[in-house]
């Protein structure tokens, strides 16, 4: 089985994360390390290579991408770490405060 693309995250100089997907995980990530794009990381080199992983479509990348980039700095560490347990309990926190009431009646 041919695995073909790749979502990623980088960390940045300035210790902020980014998240890509790609085709050619080596060429893209010369490319941010490089400044060749005038994009979120180009005044943040360098740039790390902090996690990976490999998707058989370009939808799972690009999906795989967009939750990641919903979650919180500490579930992101959480997955540069590995700890699935502690993915899932933020994951958890998350939902139950999603889940409360708010506390204010938009009413004035």
């Amino acid at each position: 089985m041919d695995w073909m693309f790749h979502c990623y995250l980088l960390r940045c100089a300035d210790g902020s994360y980014y998240t890509g997907h790609t085709d050619d995980l080596p060429r893209r990530f010369a490319e941010h390390q490089s400044g060749f794009f005038a994009g979120y990381t180009h005044k943040r080199r360098p740039v790390e290579l902090v996690w990976s992983d490999a998707f058989q479509t370009r939808d799972d990348a690009k999906a795989a991408e967009r939750q990641i980039k919903g979650w919180s700095r500490a579930k992101k560490e959480a997955l540069i770490a590995g700890d699935w347990n502690r993915i899932s309990e933020l994951a958890r926190c998350r939902s139950m405060a999603d889940s409360r009431p708010s506390t204010g009646s938009g009413l004035r």
